[in-house]
């Protein structure tokens, strides 16, 4: 009777390893501090609600939860989840591309953050079309399909959406290779990171701009005074400071949550950091000021102003873009971070307002019948962003995103590694 051979070495040192890395896993699944503090019942229970409602449009489709009809087939979702969501995440490119390419090495402790949020936005923002789409198993199609319009925009900015979203991928994962402790695959993947960013810069100019070129088609259907042949390049330049002034808004947030995180010498420069990306956003809404008076008197627009509609354009165009500069420019030179602050809430608020108008308010403005999102739109929306921030928190909890990253991680701490972590 032969004998069983017993097990070589290697098979066994392989399976200890595999184990003690899944027991990492599982160690850090588990929640990090109190899991019952107000934030966490309020946000959870939103989440669960739109979940929920998430299901009901799923399986009762689109009409059981919003009021979206085919007159106005783009609602909230769109508008919001999507079109200005994304004109956020632009921080990203902005930032890696002042880094990488430009060498502001200054602004090198907040890469991380910003392409982890940009990130997410992507995923949660973009992935929201699939709530919008009335045949969602579709989606591939820009992919995989044999028949779809290569010349159309949406086919663009579908594909744009997909290589961004892993142009990101690869430019966090360096973060997520320390936090595994893969030094080897650390360092091939922080080689590939200027490549990346390279490549998704090129891709955010394009479905940047690709996003207001979707309404190139609706000429006849948004008022003048938000319709122009220039609203690609109009939301491409106001992303630039959308993305920079929802760095600073979460910059700000995170600096106060995850404040024994960030170290001592990243807590004295961060004043610098705020006021260097207020002065790139004050010049990006300055040209994109310009564009838009040049857009107005080119476009002989002014019998509208006195409309009710006119009334509404001067608001979101003074009241939204030049006061906030106004305040920028007093910041930047007085050092007042406060009232930067305040000017980055200011304009997030004016771009939320901008690309509602183009989505929404402007488009078919004088027909009879108008659209209005429903409760159920906002909330699944509020549920979106509040998933997005439950992730980002799991992940600078647990990653080295806003910390300094190990001089070492090797592969055979990961279990002790996972429990001195805040």
């Amino acid at each position: 009777m032969e004998k069983a051979h017993p097990r070589s070495s290697s098979d066994t040192g392989i399976s200890r390893e595999l184990s003690r890395f899944v027991s990492f896993l599982l160690s850090e699944l588990k929640p990090k501090g109190n899991p019952f503090t107000a934030f966490n019942v309020i946000s959870g229970a939103l989440i669960l609600l739109g979940l929920f409602l998430i299901a009901v449009r799923f399986i009762k489709g689109l009409g059981a939860v919003t009021n979206l009809s085919q007159d106005f087939p783009w609602g909230f979702w769109i508008g919001f989840d999507v079109i200005t969501g994304v004109a956020f995440a632009g921080g990203a490119y902005v930032l890696t591309f002042a880094v990488y390419i430009m060498g502001a090495h200054k602004y090198h402790p907040i890469v991380r953050a910003t392409v982890l949020n940009g990130f997410l936005a992507y995923v949660f923002y973009a992935g929201a079309l699939l709530l919008d789409v009335g045949r969602p198993w579709n989606m591939v199609n820009p992919i995989i399909g044999n028949d779809f319009g290569v010349n159309s925009i949406l086919f663009l900015v579908a594909w744009h959406f997909l290589l961004y979203m892993i142009a990101e991928f690869i430019e966090f994962s360096p973060a997520i290779a320390e936090w595994l402790g893969l030094n080897r695959a650390r360092k091939i993947l922080q080689s590939l990171t200027l490549g990346a960013v390279t490549f998704g810069i090129t891709l955010s100019t394009l479905h940047q701009s690709g996003l207001g070129a979707l309404f190139l088609m609706a000429r006849d259907k948004i008022h003048p005074l938000w319709y122009s042949e220039f609203i690609p390049i109009l939301f491409f330049v106001s992303s630039i400071f959308a993305g920079l002034s929802m760095v600073i808004i979460e910059g700000t947030i995170s600096h106060r949550v995850f404040k024994d995180q960030i170290p001592d010498d990243h807590h004295t420069s961060y004043e610098d950091i705020v006021r260097g990306l207020a002065k790139g956003a004050a010049g990006a809404m300055f040209a994109y000021l310009f564009l838009k008076a040049l857009t107005f008197v080119h476009g002989k627009h002014w019998n509208y102003l006195g409309t009710p509609m006119g009334m509404w354009y001067l608001v979101e165009v003074l009241g939204f873009v030049a006061i906030p500069l106004y305040l920028y420019v007093g910041g930047i030179r007085s050092g007042n971070i406060r009232l930067i602050r305040t000017a980055s809430i200011v304009t997030a608020l004016g771009i939320v307002m901008n690309r509602l108008n183009v989505s929404i308010v402007a488009y078919k403005w004088d027909a009879s019948a108008h659209y209005y999102p429903s409760w159920m739109e906002i909330e699944v929306t509020v549920a979106i962003i509040l998933m997005e921030i439950w992730v980002f928190r799991w992940v600078v909890n647990r990653m080295p995103v806003l910390r300094e990253a190990p001089a070492q991680a090797p592969q055979e701490n990961l279990p002790e590694a996972s429990s001195a972590k805040g």
